[in-house]
């Protein structure tokens, strides 16, 4: 059978449950999801907008960054929830409107939260309580910004020695690469210019073009960087630690969002609609829940309508995703009302 096509057409299949409304069921397998929409369950002051980054704790709870609706009476951009999706307490009125990528690290014993506002331009790193450690701006030593807000950084991810790389995604394009005392080392990838300059085609090797995704592959025999870009590159690009350009992914890759791995899993959610896994090497195992529809088109026309437009077990513009321990996936959406669901595993 032809991997695309089964990829493609990947059944939804429907289960109820006595006395509960049907869920929508995605995958097939061993990757077989049902899915919760809405899972989380913020309090009434509090109204989401567009979901943008999400993460597990160790013991379970839910960090969800999002911007904000505008008819929110809570000003908090980062809410915590408990593994059931109740609200447990929120954070982060400052990032309203710019909170973004969001990665969660273990620090010896303690677990530590690397905020990107990709408006405000800054990477910060806080506690779970939201004390703020340090912030980071724009690399203005690497001679590539002539002002501070040229810079719209996306997310960052470190390397196993605590090095750490921020995709300055919404800006110049380039990938900033800093050492684990927050020293900056050098700068690769780009540009602006170079998309200006083709003007509809793929960038070469060793340039990058709206990197969005970025992280640390140590599934390999050498940890190697991904990153994962959209436009027209639509692809993920490995390069060595220190910048070098390696190879690239294209089977299976739309728009990359961020990346997460389980047991030699890649989780990808992908802004067309879609959230794909693939296997250690790479493969395209199966699609989750794509929202393609027949002529092509995914979110546009329907992420900033309300909820009730969505269709249920599809996804419309999937910005974040991750494991949690038992392998069940979250999945945040950018939709200005902003959406969480949650795939539990069954396969």
């Amino acid at each position: 059978m032809d991997r695309r096509r089964f990829l493609a057409t990947t059944p939804l299949i429907v289960t109820t449950a006595k006395g509960q409304a049907p869920l929508p069921r995605m995958g097939s397998g061993e990757h077989l999801y049902e899915a919760t929409h809405d899972f989380l369950r913020p309090p009434p002051a509090m109204k989401f907008g567009n979901t943008h980054g999400i993460v597990v704790t160790a013991d379970g709870r839910i960090v969800l960054c999002h911007t904000v609706h505008k008819t929110s009476e809570s000003p908090d951009a980062v809410a915590i929830f408990d593994p059931s999706g109740a609200f447990i307490e929120s954070w982060g009125a400052d990032l309203r409107g710019g909170a973004h990528g969001l990665v969660l690290r273990r620090e010896g014993s303690t677990e530590f939260l690397y905020h990107c506002d990709n408006v405000k331009g800054f990477v910060r790193k806080t506690t779970l309580k939201g004390e703020v450690l340090w912030i980071l701006h724009a690399p203005l030593e690497s001679g590539l910004y002539a002002k501070a807000n040229e810079y719209r950084p996306s997310t960052l991810a470190f390397a196993p020695n605590g090095d750490f790389y921020i995709a300055d995604g919404y800006g110049k394009f380039y990938i900033h690469h800093y050492d684990a005392k927050g020293r900056y080392v050098r700068s690769f990838g780009g540009s602006r210019a170079e998309m200006d300059r083709l003007k509809g085609r793929e960038t070469g090797p060793g340039t990058t073009i709206w990197p969005h995704a970025i992280a640390v592959d140590t599934r390999g025999p050498r940890p190697l960087l991904m990153v994962g870009e959209r436009g027209d590159n639509a692809r993920v690009q490995y390069f060595s630690l220190d910048g070098k350009p390696l190879h690239v992914v294209k089977e299976g890759v739309r728009w990359p969002s961020t990346f997460d791995f389980r047991q030699g899993l890649l989780l990808m959610p992908d802004l067309k609609a879609v959230v794909t896994l693939f296997d250690a090497n790479n493969r395209p195992l199966v699609q989750l829940g794509d929202g393609r529809q027949a002529d092509g088109k995914t979110y546009e026309g329907l992420r900033a309508q309300d909820r009730a437009a969505f269709t249920p077990g599809k996804f419309v513009a999937p910005h974040a995703a991750c494991f949690d321990a038992e392998g069940n996936i979250l999945v945040a959406e950018w939709v200005e009302v902003g959406r969480v669901t949650r795939l539990r595993k069954v396969g």
